[in-house]
Parts: structure tokens; C-alpha cells; sequence
């Protein structure tokens, strides 16, 4: 309501009545201004759901052109980071990068979806950012998750990935290393590197990104030139990427 009263009041002093401005009226015509407002609004309430949309629309715009600043200011470390897992078709003409934590339950709704999407599109290259920011259980599936990829590639990270979406336990040096098992690696390696500079580096690496691209929540995913904060179903996704494609 205090956007739409500024915003009125700033067409109205655009006006000859109201020239002068605000600041050089006298406290009466001020009453009076306020009170003509108060009554344009009671008659014409519909009026206060036009200009919010209105308002609305240019804070989307707003916001859409500084993502696509922040995007093309720092594409490098979001598309093209050596050390973020890149699976899909690398040579896609679509790159999906998606913002994740493994205690996420939106994430873990969204990881089928995406799998989907990647894979009957077939022509879009997928990057994995790891950000955990909801805890040591976070941290600790994301220092496993590096540890990995660093130490037996992208086939093992992605496994274990899987493995971390699916873990509804806590991701204890028990589970991990029984994880690691079962997906045929040894695990004292793994978990003797999870906490090494190399893995943390990374994860450092990422939260400055997320920071500097006003990245709050999980999942987050960039397509191409567009931010999508939050989940969205696969037909949206869907939607997006051929709108990207155009």
C-alpha cells in the first residue's frame, strides 16, 4: 500500500494542481491531498490491484536484468568451474547448473525431475554446484560427494550423488563408509580427504558464487541465461529450456 500511495502521489504532483510538490504545500492542502487520495482509493478500489501489478512486473524485470548481469559477469565460475561435476551431453547446446544440498527435501524432489529432463532432451550439458547450508549433514554429504569425484571421477561422484539424494539416515562415518562400499571404493581414502583443504576449497569456492549471485536456497539452478530459485516440476523446466532455445 505505501508503493502504491508513492506511486499515485508522484502522478498526481506530475500534475498543475500539485506543481509545487508536497514540500511546498501548506499542512492544510497536505490533509487535503491525503483525504482525496483516501477517497479516489474507497471508489476505485480496483485500481490498487492494477498499479500493484504494475509495480510487481518492474521489480521482476528489475531483478531479471540484474541476474543477467551477475550471469555474464561471472559465467566462468558457474559453467565452466573445473571442479564441479559436468555430466549430461557436454557438448549441449543448453548448460543446466544446479545449486545443491543433499538434505534438501526440495532437492530430492527435484532430482528425479531433472535426471528426466536431461535425459530425453539429450542436448543439454548438466554441472553439479555442491552447497551445503543446512548443517554438518550437509557438509558432511558434500565433503563425501568431492572426496570422490577427486579421487575416482565423474562415474563414482555421480553414483554417489545418487546415493546421497536417496540417504533418508544421517550420513554418520558408519554410513558413509558403508556407502562407499557399496559402491565398490575403499573408503578410508574418502573419508580421510573430506576434510583437506582440496575438498574445502571447493565448497568455499561455491558459497562465495552463491553469495555474489544473491543465492539463498537450495535448489537453485541456472539454464542457460535464466535464475530459477526453488523447484520447479519438470514440465517447467521443460518450458524453460526450449524458451532459452527460443
Amino acid at each position: 500500500m505505501r508503493r502504491f500511495v508513492l506511486a499515485l502521489s508522484a502522478c498526481l504532483l506530475g500534475t498543475t494542481a500539485f506543481a509545487g510538490g508536497l514540500g511546498e504545500m501548506t499542512d492544510a492542502e497536505r490533509a487535503a491531498f491525503g483525504e482525496e487520495v483516501r477517497s479516489y482509493l474507497l471508489e476505485n478500489p480496483e485500481v490498487l490491484v492494477e498499479v500493484m501489478d504494475v509495480l510487481q512486473g518492474r521489480e521482476e524485470a528489475n531483478a531479471a536484468n540484474r541476474d543477467l548481469e551477475m550471469l555474464a559477469t561471472h559465467k566462468e565460475a558457474i559453467f565452466n568451474d573445473p571442479a564441479s561435476w559436468v555430466g549430461g551431453n557436454p557438448e549441449g547446446d543448453i548448460t543446466l547448473v544446479e545449486f545443491v544440498d543433499y538434505r534438501c527435501g526440495y532437492c530430492k524432489r527435484a532430482h528425479d525431475e531433472v535426471a528426466e529432463l536431461v535425459k530425453t532432451d539429450g542436448n543439454i550439458r548438466f554441472v553439479l554446484k555442491e552447497f551445503p547450508i543446512l548443517g554438518e549433514d550437509s557438509l558432511k554429504s558434500s565433503q563425501f560427494a568431492i572426496s570422490v569425484l577427486q579421487l575416482h571421477g565423474p562415474e563414482a561422484y555421480k553414483a554417489a550423488h545418487d546415493a546421497l539424494i536417496a540417504l533418508r539416515g544421517n550420513p554418520d562415518a558408519a554410513t558413509l563408509s558403508g556407502m562407499a562400499t557399496d559402491l565398490g571404493l575403499d573408503p578410508a581414502p574418502i573419508l580421510a580427504r573430506m576434510s583437506t583443504p582440496e575438498v574445502m576449497s571447493v565448497i568455499e569456492a561455491n558459497h562465495a558464487l552463491a553469495t555474489t549471485m544473491e543465492i539463498q536456497g537450495t535448489p537453485t539452478f541456472v539454464i542457460d541465461q535464466t535464475m530459477v530459485r526453488g523447484y520447479v516440476p519438470l514440465d517447467g523446466m521443460r518450458q524453460i529450456v526450449a524458451g532459452q532455445r527460443g
